[in-house]
């Protein structure tokens, strides 16, 4: 008699009630195939399936757990908070307190407004940065995603400077009839771009470090470019850093580069595993957001006190000494020792890693962009990942996203790791 794993049994009852049996597409697996584990708890570098299996986990809830999960000192910030009430619908102190901290550790900030969702983030800055140059027309880069806003769910259009062409259903392509989709890295495709378009270009938006196409640098020269041609012709440069911020540096991938945008989008990181978001940028363009200027933004759950005591209590952990030269070992101690086992079983392998971030890929070197990642071997990292499954290691179920590691993936917890991947590299 086959007995049926619990997570089989969860899979099937959730697609009764939810589409695809999932809240967010990538968990259903479906670029790896088979069935997603359904997580029952979670605790530093681990997490537990419906089956009792332990996982050592390299996606962190897509970031956010950089100082491991259910750490005590949130865990207990979020009990204290909840003891005062969920929400309230009005002010907090706990909310200018996250944003002072965050003017104070992000070099573009002055003022910024707290929201839920790295997706909203992203659309409230693209809607201020239209609202403050009167201009309709954006740029983003193929392979960056910037949450599911329509005039962001965009592909390429069929040649260069063609603008681009919606990537959902359900969105129109008025919509997106004002967004024109480059090349990742490509500064002549820029430089053409606001030769063709300079004084209607609203804004630039980019992930300066890219997750969401497996990780991928900006090149200095690349976001260099970015910063000039948008102060050149008076559009504002966007860096999305719901993923990246905090992860690749203290003050995010801006930080790092020493290149100062318009705007920023912050996630992830500063809800500390709670739905929390910001964006911000200057004082002068952020007066220009209702309830003192035009742009219109509002949320009932913004600066949620729950969620915002999780998020400072982890803005604080991440600033202990050391913290960052810790976090980025331990990435590259992976990175390293992963590229070393599958040169050792002769597969065309690499991986890369900044800050607490990194990328696997199944090319001989590191993708610039989209095009580069979409070349890789696809099918072998599905068959990696699901032998890594089996040996307790969680990667991310599909081979275009970027991993994490946490504070708790010490140097045992990595080398177990790359032991396990030994294995299975032997096996492709």
């Amino acid at each position: 008699m086959t007995t049926i794993s619990k997570n089989d049994q969860l899979f099937e009852r959730a697609q009764k009630t939810t589409p695809g049996g999932v809240n967010s597409p990538v968990r259903a697996f479906r670029s790896v195939g088979g069935t997603p584990r359904f997580i029952t708890r979670a605790e530093g570098p681990y997490f537990w399936d419906a089956d009792g299996k332990r996982y050592i986990d390299y996606i962190g809830s897509w970031g956010p757990a950089i100082v491991g999960h259910a750490h005590p000192d949130v865990l207990k910030a979020v009990q204290e908070a909840a003891t005062r009430g969920l929400s309230f619908g009005a002010p907090t102190e706990g909310e200018i307190e996250m944003a002072e901290e965050l003017v104070r550790l992000v070099p573009s900030l002055e003022q910024v407004r707290l929201v839920s969702s790295g997706t909203e983030a992203t659309m409230s800055a693209l809607r201020l940065a239209r609202g403050a140059t009167g201009r309709d027309k954006i740029v983003k880069f193929e392979g960056c995603y910037h949450g599911h806003a329509d005039s962001l769910l965009v592909k390429a259009g069929s040649g260069l400077l063609t603008f681009g062409n919606p990537t959902s259903a359900g969105v129109p392509e008025d919509f997106v009839k004002h967004t024109l989709v480059l090349d990742y890295n490509n500064v002549a495709q820029i430089e053409e771009a606001f030769a063709n378009f300079g004084d209607e270009i609203a804004c630039v938006i980019v992930e300066p470090v890219a997750g969401n196409m497996n990780l991928i640098k900006g090149t200095r020269e690349f976001l260099q470019a970015l910063r000039d041609l948008c102060t050149k012709h008076g559009a504002l440069l966007i860096f999305d850093e719901v993923m990246c911020g905090f992860r690749v540096a203290l003050g995010g991938a801006q930080e790092l580069y020493g290149i100062k945008p318009d705007l920023t989008a912050l996630g992830k990181v500063i809800g500390g595993g709670l739905p929390v978001a910001a964006f911000g940028g200057s004082t002068a363009l952020m007066s220009k957001m209702s309830p003192v200027g035009a742009v219109y933004q509002a949320g009932t759950l913004s600066g949620n006190p729950v969620a915002v005591a999780a998020g400072m209590t982890t803005l604080k952990l991440i600033q202990q000494p050391g913290f960052y030269d810790q976090l980025s070992a331990s990435a590259k101690r992976l990175a390293d020792g992963l590229t070393a086992a599958a040169k050792d079983a002769g597969i065309p392998f690499c991986a890369d890693a900044v800050g607490g971030m990194f990328g696997l890929y199944f090319s001989e070197t590191p993708p610039n962009n989209y095009a580069e990642m979409m070349a890789g071997n696809r099918e072998r990292f599905n068959v990696f990942f699901h032998h890594m499954l089996d040996e307790g290691v969680y990667f991310a179920p599909a081979a275009f996203e970027a991993g994490f590691v946490s504070a708790q993936h010490t140097d045992a917890v990595i080398d177990e790791t790359i032991a396990a991947a030994r294995r299975v590299f032997v096996q492709l």
